[in-house]
Protein backbone atom coordinates (compact mmCIF):
# COMPACT_ATOMS: atom_id res chain seq x y z
CA UNK A 1 0.00 0.00 0.00
CA UNK A 2 2.81 2.39 0.79
CA UNK A 3 4.51 1.57 -2.50
CA UNK A 4 1.35 2.57 -4.43
CA UNK A 5 1.15 5.85 -2.55
CA UNK A 6 4.76 6.64 -3.40
CA UNK A 7 4.11 6.21 -7.14
CA UNK A 8 1.32 8.84 -7.41
CA UNK A 9 3.62 11.87 -7.05
CA UNK A 10 5.82 10.50 -9.81
CA UNK A 11 2.86 10.12 -12.15
CA UNK A 12 1.60 13.62 -11.38
CA UNK A 13 5.08 15.07 -12.17
CA UNK A 14 5.26 13.31 -15.54
CA UNK A 15 1.78 14.53 -16.43
CA UNK A 16 2.79 18.06 -15.57
CA UNK A 17 5.68 17.93 -18.02
CA UNK A 18 3.47 16.44 -20.69
CA UNK A 19 1.00 19.28 -20.28
CA UNK A 20 3.81 21.83 -20.48
CA UNK A 21 5.12 20.19 -23.66
CA UNK A 22 1.67 20.24 -25.26
CA UNK A 23 1.19 23.88 -24.33
CA UNK A 24 4.61 24.72 -25.77
CA UNK A 25 3.79 22.96 -29.03
CA UNK A 26 0.47 24.77 -29.24
CA UNK A 27 2.15 28.10 -28.53
CA UNK A 28 4.80 27.38 -31.15
CA UNK A 29 2.17 26.55 -33.76
CA UNK A 30 0.20 29.64 -32.83
CA UNK A 31 3.34 31.76 -33.07
CA UNK A 32 4.08 30.40 -36.53
CA UNK A 33 0.55 31.15 -37.68
CA UNK A 34 0.24 34.53 -35.93
CA UNK A 35 3.65 36.12 -36.43
CA UNK A 36 4.62 37.74 -39.73
CA UNK A 37 8.31 38.38 -40.37
CA UNK A 38 9.00 41.19 -42.86
CA UNK A 39 12.48 41.63 -44.35
CA UNK A 40 13.97 44.83 -45.67
CA UNK A 41 13.66 43.90 -49.35
CA UNK A 42 9.99 42.88 -49.38
CA UNK A 43 6.40 43.87 -48.75
CA UNK A 44 4.06 41.61 -46.73
CA UNK A 45 0.40 41.56 -47.76
CA UNK A 46 -1.95 40.33 -45.04
CA UNK A 47 -5.14 39.09 -46.69
CA UNK A 48 -8.45 38.03 -45.29
CA UNK A 49 -10.75 36.06 -47.58
CA UNK A 50 -8.68 37.27 -50.58
CA UNK A 51 -8.89 40.94 -49.70
CA UNK A 52 -5.80 42.85 -48.63
CA UNK A 53 -6.33 44.02 -45.07
CA UNK A 54 -2.86 45.32 -44.34
CA UNK A 55 0.41 46.01 -46.12
CA UNK A 56 3.59 45.79 -44.07
CA UNK A 57 6.44 47.75 -45.70
CA UNK A 58 8.79 48.18 -42.71
CA UNK A 59 11.08 45.32 -41.63
CA UNK A 60 10.19 43.60 -38.34
CA UNK A 61 7.48 41.46 -36.73
CA UNK A 62 3.75 41.88 -37.11
CA UNK A 63 0.67 39.77 -36.31
CA UNK A 64 -2.22 38.22 -38.17
CA UNK A 65 -5.26 36.21 -37.25
CA UNK A 66 -4.34 32.52 -37.53
CA UNK A 67 -6.23 30.29 -39.95
CA UNK A 68 -8.25 33.27 -41.20
CA UNK A 69 -5.68 35.65 -42.57
CA UNK A 70 -2.99 34.71 -45.09
CA UNK A 71 0.27 36.36 -46.11
CA UNK A 72 1.67 37.10 -49.59
CA UNK A 73 5.06 38.60 -50.42
CA UNK A 74 5.99 41.20 -53.01
CA UNK A 75 9.57 42.30 -53.82
CA UNK A 76 10.50 45.76 -52.59
CA UNK A 77 13.92 45.85 -54.27
CA UNK A 78 14.79 46.91 -57.81
CA UNK A 79 14.00 44.20 -60.38
CA UNK A 80 15.40 43.35 -63.81
CA UNK A 81 13.23 42.31 -66.73
CA UNK A 82 14.96 41.22 -69.93
CA UNK A 83 12.82 41.59 -73.06
CA UNK A 84 13.07 39.14 -75.92
CA UNK A 85 14.96 40.46 -78.98
CA UNK A 86 12.49 41.91 -81.47
CA UNK A 87 12.69 43.20 -85.04
CA UNK A 88 11.73 46.84 -85.62
CA UNK A 89 11.64 49.10 -88.70
CA UNK A 90 13.41 52.46 -88.83
CA UNK A 91 12.08 55.64 -90.42
CA UNK A 92 14.04 54.94 -93.61
CA UNK A 93 12.45 51.46 -93.85
CA UNK A 94 15.43 49.45 -92.63
CA UNK A 95 14.97 46.46 -90.33
CA UNK A 96 16.91 46.23 -87.08
CA UNK A 97 16.94 43.78 -84.17
CA UNK A 98 16.64 45.44 -80.76
CA UNK A 99 17.41 43.67 -77.48
CA UNK A 100 16.80 45.72 -74.34
CA UNK A 101 16.15 45.36 -70.62
CA UNK A 102 14.15 47.25 -67.98
CA UNK A 103 14.97 48.14 -64.38
CA UNK A 104 11.78 48.54 -62.36
CA UNK A 105 10.30 48.30 -58.89
CA UNK A 106 6.94 48.31 -57.14
CA UNK A 107 6.25 51.82 -55.89
CA UNK A 108 2.65 51.30 -54.69
CA UNK A 109 1.95 47.73 -53.53
CA UNK A 110 -1.74 48.41 -52.90
CA UNK A 111 -2.31 49.68 -56.45
CA UNK A 112 -0.06 46.96 -57.84
CA UNK A 113 -2.04 44.15 -56.23
CA UNK A 114 -5.36 45.70 -57.29
CA UNK A 115 -4.42 46.07 -60.96
CA UNK A 116 -1.90 43.31 -61.74
CA UNK A 117 -2.00 41.02 -58.69
CA UNK A 118 1.32 39.26 -59.43
CA UNK A 119 4.84 39.79 -60.71
CA UNK A 120 4.28 37.67 -63.83
CA UNK A 121 1.34 39.84 -64.94
CA UNK A 122 3.45 42.91 -64.23
CA UNK A 123 6.26 41.62 -66.48
CA UNK A 124 3.75 40.94 -69.27
CA UNK A 125 2.48 44.51 -68.99
CA UNK A 126 6.05 45.89 -68.95
CA UNK A 127 6.94 43.79 -72.01
CA UNK A 128 4.00 45.14 -74.03
CA UNK A 129 4.48 48.76 -72.97
CA UNK A 130 8.24 48.87 -73.52
CA UNK A 131 8.07 47.02 -76.85
CA UNK A 132 5.53 49.52 -78.22
CA UNK A 133 7.65 52.42 -76.95
CA UNK A 134 10.81 50.98 -78.56
CA UNK A 135 9.01 50.37 -81.86
CA UNK A 136 7.58 53.90 -81.94
CA UNK A 137 10.92 55.49 -80.99
CA UNK A 138 12.94 53.62 -83.63
CA UNK A 139 10.29 54.10 -86.33
CA UNK A 140 10.67 57.86 -85.91
CA UNK A 141 14.45 57.76 -86.45
CA UNK A 142 16.72 56.92 -89.39
CA UNK A 143 19.09 53.98 -89.04
CA UNK A 144 22.10 56.28 -88.58
CA UNK A 145 20.24 58.19 -85.86
CA UNK A 146 19.35 54.93 -84.09
CA UNK A 147 22.97 53.73 -84.11
CA UNK A 148 24.38 57.09 -83.03
CA UNK A 149 21.65 57.46 -80.37
CA UNK A 150 22.83 54.49 -78.31
CA UNK A 151 24.70 56.81 -75.96
CA UNK A 152 21.45 58.08 -74.42
CA UNK A 153 19.19 59.64 -77.05
CA UNK A 154 17.44 56.35 -77.85
CA UNK A 155 16.73 55.53 -74.19
CA UNK A 156 15.42 59.05 -73.66
CA UNK A 157 13.08 58.69 -76.64
CA UNK A 158 11.81 55.35 -75.31
CA UNK A 159 11.17 56.83 -71.85
CA UNK A 160 9.33 59.75 -73.44
CA UNK A 161 7.04 57.34 -75.31
CA UNK A 162 6.33 55.37 -72.12
CA UNK A 163 5.61 58.52 -70.13
CA UNK A 164 3.66 57.86 -66.91
CA UNK A 165 1.63 54.95 -68.28
CA UNK A 166 3.03 52.51 -65.69
CA UNK A 167 2.08 54.69 -62.72
CA UNK A 168 -1.48 53.37 -62.92
CA UNK A 169 -0.16 49.92 -62.00
CA UNK A 170 1.95 51.08 -59.05
CA UNK A 171 5.16 50.42 -61.01
CA UNK A 172 8.15 52.73 -61.28
CA UNK A 173 10.27 52.20 -64.43
CA UNK A 174 13.75 53.23 -63.37
CA UNK A 175 15.58 52.70 -66.65
CA UNK A 176 15.16 51.24 -70.13
CA UNK A 177 18.50 50.35 -71.74
CA UNK A 178 19.46 48.81 -75.07
CA UNK A 179 22.07 46.08 -74.70
CA UNK A 180 22.14 44.91 -78.33
CA UNK A 181 21.17 46.66 -81.55
CA UNK A 182 22.00 44.97 -84.83
CA UNK A 183 20.82 44.14 -88.31
CA UNK A 184 18.80 41.00 -89.05
CA UNK A 185 21.06 38.13 -90.03
CA UNK A 186 19.48 37.73 -93.49
CA UNK A 187 19.97 41.43 -94.29
CA UNK A 188 23.52 41.87 -93.04
CA UNK A 189 25.24 40.86 -96.28
CA UNK A 190 23.15 43.22 -98.42
CA UNK A 191 23.54 46.07 -95.96
CA UNK A 192 27.29 45.54 -95.72
CA UNK A 193 27.58 45.52 -99.51
CA UNK A 194 25.59 48.73 -99.72
CA UNK A 195 27.74 50.31 -97.04
CA UNK A 196 30.90 49.25 -98.90
CA UNK A 197 29.50 50.69 -102.13
CA UNK A 198 28.66 53.97 -100.39
CA UNK A 199 32.14 54.16 -98.88
CA UNK A 200 33.70 53.42 -102.29
CA UNK A 201 31.63 56.20 -103.85
CA UNK A 202 32.72 58.58 -101.13
CA UNK A 203 36.35 57.52 -101.62
CA UNK A 204 36.05 58.04 -105.41
CA UNK A 205 34.54 61.48 -104.82
CA UNK A 206 37.35 62.41 -102.45
CA UNK A 207 39.91 61.08 -104.96
CA UNK A 208 38.39 63.07 -107.82
CA UNK A 209 38.31 66.20 -105.71
CA UNK A 210 41.94 65.65 -104.70
CA UNK A 211 43.03 65.07 -108.28
CA UNK A 212 41.23 68.21 -109.46
CA UNK A 213 42.86 70.21 -106.71
CA UNK A 214 46.25 68.68 -107.56
CA UNK A 215 45.80 69.55 -111.27
CA UNK A 216 44.86 73.09 -110.30
CA UNK A 217 47.98 73.38 -108.13
CA UNK A 218 50.19 71.88 -110.87
CA UNK A 219 48.78 74.28 -113.48
CA UNK A 220 49.31 77.23 -111.19
CA UNK A 221 52.85 76.07 -110.42
CA UNK A 222 53.64 75.52 -114.13
CA UNK A 223 52.40 79.04 -114.91
CA UNK A 224 54.55 80.49 -112.15
CA UNK A 225 57.58 78.51 -113.40
CA UNK A 226 56.96 79.63 -117.00
CA UNK A 227 56.69 83.26 -115.91
CA UNK A 228 59.87 82.94 -113.83
CA UNK A 229 61.76 81.33 -116.74
CA UNK A 230 60.52 83.98 -119.17
CA UNK A 231 61.60 86.74 -116.84
CA UNK A 232 64.98 85.03 -116.32
CA UNK A 233 65.53 84.60 -120.08
CA UNK A 234 64.59 88.24 -120.69
CA UNK A 235 67.01 89.32 -117.98
CA UNK A 236 69.72 87.04 -119.43
CA UNK A 237 69.20 88.45 -122.93
CA UNK A 238 69.38 91.94 -121.52
CA UNK A 239 72.65 91.14 -119.74
CA UNK A 240 74.07 89.49 -122.90
CA UNK A 241 73.08 92.50 -124.97
CA UNK A 242 74.71 94.82 -122.46
CA UNK A 243 77.85 92.62 -122.50
CA UNK A 244 78.00 92.63 -126.30
CA UNK A 245 77.51 96.35 -126.35
CA UNK A 246 80.30 96.73 -123.83
CA UNK A 247 82.43 94.36 -125.91
CA UNK A 248 81.82 96.35 -129.05
CA UNK A 249 82.62 99.55 -127.20
CA UNK A 250 85.90 98.08 -125.94
CA UNK A 251 86.78 96.73 -129.41
CA UNK A 252 85.96 100.03 -130.98
CA UNK A 253 88.20 101.75 -128.49
CA UNK A 254 91.02 99.28 -129.13
CA UNK A 255 90.83 99.36 -132.92
CA UNK A 256 90.63 103.09 -132.86
CA UNK A 257 94.13 103.27 -131.36
CA UNK A 258 96.77 102.79 -134.13
CA UNK A 259 99.43 101.72 -131.63
CA UNK A 260 97.35 98.72 -130.66
CA UNK A 261 95.53 97.91 -133.85
CA UNK A 262 98.46 96.00 -135.38
CA UNK A 263 98.80 93.82 -132.27
CA UNK A 264 95.13 92.92 -132.23
CA UNK A 265 95.24 92.29 -135.98
CA UNK A 266 98.09 89.86 -135.40
CA UNK A 267 96.23 88.10 -132.55
CA UNK A 268 93.14 87.72 -134.67
CA UNK A 269 95.22 86.27 -137.50
CA UNK A 270 96.62 83.67 -135.12
CA UNK A 271 93.13 82.83 -134.00
CA UNK A 272 92.01 82.44 -137.61
CA UNK A 273 94.99 80.20 -138.38
CA UNK A 274 94.32 78.12 -135.30
CA UNK A 275 90.72 77.66 -136.32
CA UNK A 276 91.83 76.40 -139.76
CA UNK A 277 94.05 73.71 -138.31
CA UNK A 278 91.70 70.73 -138.11
CA UNK A 279 92.41 67.02 -138.27
CA UNK A 280 95.89 65.54 -138.11
CA UNK A 281 97.40 67.86 -140.70
CA UNK A 282 98.74 70.92 -138.85
CA UNK A 283 100.48 72.55 -141.85
CA UNK A 284 99.13 75.79 -143.28
CA UNK A 285 100.20 76.76 -146.80
CA UNK A 286 99.41 80.32 -147.78
CA UNK A 287 99.98 82.12 -151.03
CA UNK A 288 101.56 85.52 -150.94
CA UNK A 289 98.43 87.27 -152.08
CA UNK A 290 96.12 85.62 -149.50
CA UNK A 291 94.61 87.98 -146.90
CA UNK A 292 96.10 85.98 -144.06
CA UNK A 293 99.60 86.06 -145.60
CA UNK A 294 99.25 89.77 -146.06
CA UNK A 295 98.48 90.11 -142.36
CA UNK A 296 101.59 88.18 -141.38
CA UNK A 297 103.73 90.01 -144.01
CA UNK A 298 102.47 93.36 -142.80
CA UNK A 299 103.86 92.74 -139.37
CA UNK A 300 107.46 93.80 -139.09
Amino acid sequence: MEEKLERYPQKSGVGKWIVIGIVAVVLFILSQTCLVVTYQNEYKLIKQFGKVEKIVSEPGLSFKVPFIQTVDTLPKEMLLYDLQPSEVITKDKKAMVCDCYVLWKISDPQLFIQTLNSQSYAENRINTTVYNAVKNAISSMDQKEVVSGRDGELSEAIRTNIGTSMDQYGIDLISVETKHLDLPSDNKAAVYERMISERNNEAAQYTATGEAEAAKIRTQTDNEVAISLSEAEAEAEKIVAEGEAEYMRIMSTVYGDESRSEFYTFVRSLDAAKASLVGKNKTVILSEDSPMAEIFNSIR
